[in-house]
């Protein structure tokens, strides 16, 4: 029996899976939370910060095969297959070392160059090329911002990587490589050729030179080297693949193969997505992704505010004492949401706590509650904060303005049952929550490699086979709307869409 070792490189923690060659999970494990520096409205992390997680995780990953799995040896792993948080701009010097911390995808710094990038290249000729707007998110932008902000940082830059998965890869097998759907992030990559647009960089001020090789997610990128595989237990010369940006992984595991199928990630982050043959290019707030290969396109609503806001309520209305006989603020938490009605009793919330990228793209706008009165309890506020995320996910497929077929839940929000019917009662659509969503885009890359070595080539995979193989596991509770909650909250949706644009001018 041979396995693969998948990992999810989060926010907040890098999550491991050991998947067997059928696609089934045998053993995970998962890191302590990672740190993040938010000062002075900066969201950025180290990149050291990742590694030292990923070796934790790898040994205890592999420590926990050894007693779980029976006369499991390290070299029965014979593959490494990754996916991880986009839109990042991780700039490494010569020896490959970064030069400062990360600037997440949440960081919307750059707002000023890229409005001189759209001002000299073109707002039409940008978008038509790279697939989405040019926004103060976008590495290149943001390598423009360093460019003009800490010029004695940015003349050590040799390289440039757009996920955090890559810095891995780079320390596992010393290539500096980046994925086509993390890639297509960045703000230079040419979506329909799946290159580097020269003529983008040349206007934005930057050498092509610094930009990673770009890659499928099933292609094979090196070898384990034998320093990286004594840190790590992996056998030296395991095969480490690509893999695939999170929400290209996230659409993967969520079985969205074509048009109606949808997949919504309740990560830190969120994101909704689709698949089409072409790049939606004519709506605002929509971003496209490279996806199985050509012709294969995600269009995606990405949002800056999910998971976070249910972290941020839970601490603040359920993280005071524990009630009697239970310690567990998430569980007190889901308490609290039982204890108020659809509709949270009037109170609707706009949830951008970090800013937000839609339906607009503007980092310093800030949350609010609006409806509060002498009836308003704790358990109100608790529940609006998660209705307006989920308000905010219906915007979203608004947008995409596709017949629903199916929705696919993943992502650790998911665990919360209380925000699962939420959102089948806002959507008005059944969604499905699958099993281990946590852990499930990690396990649909090991599935993508289980077909690659089928195939015995790094060719296109066989996508049929692959369909087969996520949809033999797309297992979990389905939450179906209730009927009884439909008015209350077409009534709250339309409030929530007058909120942004009223408060907007009060920050």
């Amino acid at each position: 029996m041979t396995y693969t070792a998948a990992f999810d490189v989060g926010t907040t923690q890098v999550k491991a899976v050991l998947v067997d060659d059928q696609g089934s999970a045998r053993v995970c494990a998962s890191s302590g939370l990672l740190p993040i520096d938010t000062t002075d409205g900066r969201v950025e992390q180290n990149p050291e910060d990742w590694l030292q997680a990923f070796i934790e995780v790898s040994r205890d990953l592999l420590a926990k095969a050894g007693r779980i799995l029976e006369h499991f040896k390290s070299d029965q792993v014979t593959g490494i297959i990754m996916s991880g948080q986009m839109q990042d701009l991780i700039a490494l010097d010569a020896q490959g070392q970064p030069v400062g911390p990360a600037i997440l995808y949440a960081d919307g710094r750059a707002e000023e160059e890229s409005a001189e990038l759209t001002e000299m290249y073109g707002a039409d000729s940008f978008r038509a090329r790279v697939g989405n707007l040019c926004d103060g998110s976008l590495p290149v932008a943001k390598l423009m911002w360093m460019h003009r902000h800490q010029s004695d940082r940015f003349a050590q830059v040799r390289h440039v990587l757009i996920d955090a998965k890559d810095y891995l890869i780079w320390w596992l097998t010393g290539a500096y490589c980046g994925d086509m759907t993390a890639c297509s992030t960045a703000g230079a990559m040419d979506l329909s050729s799946g290159k580097w647009r020269k003529d983008i960089l040349e206007a934005s001020g930057l050498d092509a030179a610094i930009f990673p090789e770009l890659y499928w997610p099933w292609e094979n990128v090196g070898t384990s080297t034998p320093g990286a595989s004594a840190a790590t237990g992996f056998a030296p010369g395991t095969t480490v693949y690509a893999g695939m940006g999170d929400a290209g992984a996230s659409t993967l595991a969520g079985g969205v193969f074509h048009p109606g199928q949808c997949n919504i990630n309740l990560g830190t982050s969120g994101w909704i997505a689709t698949v089409t043959e072409r790049a939606v290019t004519d709506r605002t707030g929509m971003v496209n992704l490279a996806y199985l290969g050509t012709g294969s396109i995600i269009n995606t609503v990405p949002f800056l505010n999910a998971g976070n806001v249910h972290a941020w309520a839970t601490g603040v209305f359920a993280g005071g004492g524990p009630a009697v006989g239970d310690g567990d603020p998430y569980r007190r938490m889901g308490h609290l949401l039982e204890s108020s009605p659809a509709g949270a009793r009037g109170v609707i919330c706009m949830p951008y706590l970090v800013g937000e990228r839609f339906p607009m793209m503007n980092p310093s706008i800030r949350g609010a509650y609006v409806g509060i009165s002498s009836r308003t309890e704790a358990c109100d506020l608790a529940r609006a904060a998660l209705e307006g995320v989920s308000y905010s996910i219906r915007q979203g497929l608004d947008l995409l303005g596709t017949p629903i077929e199916r929705v696919t839940l993943i992502g650790g929000g998911t665990r919360e049952p209380q925000w699962c019917q939420m959102l089948a009662d806002i959507l008005d659509a059944p969604v499905q929550v699958l099993d281990d969503a946590h852990l499930m885009p990690a396990v649909a890359l090991a599935e993508l490699v289980s077909v690659v070595k089928q195939t015995g080539s790094s060719s296109r995979p066989d996508l049929e086979a692959l369909k087969k193989l996520v949809e033999a596991n797309l297992a979990g509770r389905v939450y179906s709307p209730d009927e009884a909650n439909r008015q209350v909250y077409e009534e709250g949706y339309s409030r929530f869409r007058r909120l942004y644009p009223a408060l907007n001018s009060l920050r």
